[in-house]
């Protein structure tokens, strides 16, 4: 097998036991990181590296099995069901948090949407519902449209999303003849229909993708990214804030910059919290008022963090910008700083 170090003899029981992602790259984004100026960074993302082997961690970083209330749907906090309904992607994000699933047939994936929508209408507290997996741009537009035929007549769901890094690996993809067609039933059908973006870095960001996103934007679609902050990929106060104001510019509003995970095979992407708060600040730095629209967010089994800023106390500071309890959402916390850590179990309590 190829990796960016080298080639390298491994059986099929290797690569198992140290969950290797499968490895697939859509021919489209290898050459656009090729001439983006960036493939010394940007190459970290698909290709494989012998780091994989040696990183530690697990599978589940967010309590994902926990907060599954029937097969494929999550609802881990109040107003938000999360859909996983496909194991698949374009390409294959060696950073993947739910490697668990992607690449693999998972029994994680929903395999009836009438029960999912059975519990979605049975909590009028849900508001909105997330389309996940892998990534549901992998599936054709009537496949979706068929899974908006059991979320659209529930009153009470606000917006569909959908989350997908196709718009950087296969842009094309959204300009789908049959593509507007579905946005606008979900606008008819009187809810928001938005697109979760996943640009990581500024030469990720190509003409193509630009072309369409601004042209299902005139069409009524809104756009949000999120970015996950790597090491030896988008470290860089510079390259984010540039990322940033790009997203900016074409309409999709930066939303989260997530700290990496401490994901088996994946760690080693994981940037201390110091050097993550460092880096933000850096951003702010660059960006004007109506660009400084993201949150520097750990996806904690707890809840969502809030990575807010060292403290002269020597602690960090944080606080739930969602939780299970409604309660402690907003509320700000901290704990002792110890130098290297990069999650909130690397943090002493007390």
């Amino acid at each position: 097998m190829n990796f960016i170090e080298g080639r390298r003899v491994v059986t099929e029981g290797e690569l198992q036991a140290h969950s290797i992602t499968r490895y697939h790259v859509t021919k489209f984004y290898r050459e656009q990181i090729t001439k983006s100026g960036y493939y010394d960074q940007l190459k970290y993302i698909v290709e494989p590296s012998f780091e994989e082997f040696e990183s530690p961690g697990n599978l589940d970083t967010s309590g994902e099995h926990d907060n599954t209330v029937v097969p494929g749907l999550q609802h881990k906090y109040a107003q938000t069901g999360l859909l996983l309904v496909t194991d698949r992607c374009v390409s294959y994000c060696r950073f993947c948090f739910r490697k668990r699933i992607v690449g693999k047939d998972s029994d994680e994936i929903a395999p009836d949407f009438a029960q999912s929508a059975q519990y979605i209408r049975g909590h009028p507290e849900m508001t909105n519902v997330l389309l996940s997996g892998g990534d549901p741009f992998v599936l054709s537009t009537a496949k979706i449209d068929k899974i908006l035929d059991y979320l659209l007549p529930i009153p009470h769901l606000e917006s569909i999303r959908f989350g997908t890094k196709t718009v950087a690996y296969e842009p094309k993809r959204f300009g789908d003849p049959a593509l507007p067609a579905l946005f606008q039933r979900i606008l008819e059908a009187g809810k928001a229909a938005v697109i979760v973006t996943h640009f990581d870095h500024i030469g990720e960001i190509s003409v193509e993708a630009e072309r369409n996103i601004l042209s299902l934007r005139a069409q009524g679609v809104q756009f949000l990214n999120q970015s996950v902050l790597l090491a030896k990929v988008n470290d860089d106060p510079e390259v984010l804030a540039a990322t940033f104001a790009k997203c900016h510019q074409m309409g999709v509003r930066p939303y989260y910059l997530f700290q990496g995970r401490p994901v088996k095979g994946a760690s080693h992407f994981q940037v201390p919290l110091r050097c993550g708060l460092e880096i933000a600040h850096g951003i702010n730095q660059r960006l004007s008022g109506i660009q400084k629209t993201f949150k520097y967010i750990m996806s904690h089994y707890t809840g969502k963090i809030e990575i807010l800023d060292f403290g002269a106390d020597g602690r960090v500071y944080m606080r739930y910008h969602q939780n299970k309890d409604p309660k402690k959402i907003g509320k700000i916390f901290s704990r002792p700083h110890r130098e290297g850590a990069c999650w909130l179990d690397d943090l002493p309590e007390g």
